[in-house]
């Protein structure tokens, strides 16, 4: 299974792992804070390699084992990690599995390269979120505080305190993507826990009215959380995943 790292092009080094196999290729999308090491990545690796299927995954700069400052991280930044390691690791036809910050990534790349991704599974997608979850949920006091000082540190469930930075809230209007339609023909998949803590499960209706494709599907999962990946989670993110690759094999 080969695994490396790429430089993207200013000395920072992208952590990446490979399954060599048939298409399309899985490309793995992690979320904010989160990396190619969770459940889910694995656990989909796990299931491409048992199905002989091509499957990329990798870190984001900030993240996991890339270089890079995760203070200096943006979505911009981020989505152009996630074209660099797809342009120069994978070809052909893709499919992009991405988990809550990782459905914003997936959406701009597919929006990107409307040539090679066929389809976009989301798992718990949390598209705009910096703008719909983070700024529009603090407090006026809060918002001036991240303003004056460049980071607003906020109490996580998961660990350390989140570190929101006015660059990652500024940066984020640049690229929302649910305030029109968004330009994606391929076919969609959003799968949402109703008891997310962190992304209302309403969001991934508003995903789906806004994509331009008609092959949209969502499934709820009543007493699914943020994260999705029980064994029954992740038994239907891969059959999710393996229904797209029964119809698209090449």
């Amino acid at each position: 299974m080969p695994s490396g790292t790429i430089d993207r092009g200013d000395g920072v080094a992208l952590a990446w792992d490979k399954i060599e196999g048939a298409g399309p290729t899985i490309v793995f999308l992690p979320g904010f804070r989160s990396d190619m090491t969770g459940d889910k990545a694995t656990g989909l690796a796990a299931f491409a390699a048992s199905r002989g299927q091509a499957m990329l995954r990798f870190d984001y700069s900030g993240h996991g084992a890339s270089g890079g400052d995760f203070l200096d991280g943006t979505i911009g930044r981020w989505a152009a990690d996630a074209l660099v390691a797809i342009d120069r690791l994978t070809t052909g036809a893709l499919i992009l599995v991405g988990s809550s910050m990782g459905g914003w990534i997936g959406l701009l790349t597919a929006i990107a390269r409307p040539d090679r991704v066929t389809a976009l599974v989301g798992i718990a997608a949390a598209p705009d979120f910096t703008e719909r979850l983070m700024w529009e949920s603090m407090a006026p006091p809060e918002r001036e505080r991240l303003m004056r000082d460049g980071v607003l540190y906020v109490p996580s469930q998961y660990g350390t305190p989140t570190p929101i930075t006015r660059r990652l809230i500024e940066d984020g209007r640049d690229h929302l993507v649910l305030n029109g339609q968004i330009p994606f023909a391929g076919r969609v998949r959003l799968l949402h826990g109703q008891a997310d803590p962190d992304v209302p499960w309403e969001l991934a209706l508003t995903i789906a009215d806004r994509i331009a494709s008609d092959d949209v599907a969502v499934t709820l999962v009543k007493d699914g959380d943020h994260r999705l990946s029980r064994p029954s989670d992740l038994a239907l993110l891969y059959r999710t995943v393996g229904a797209l690759l029964d119809e698209t094999g090449e």
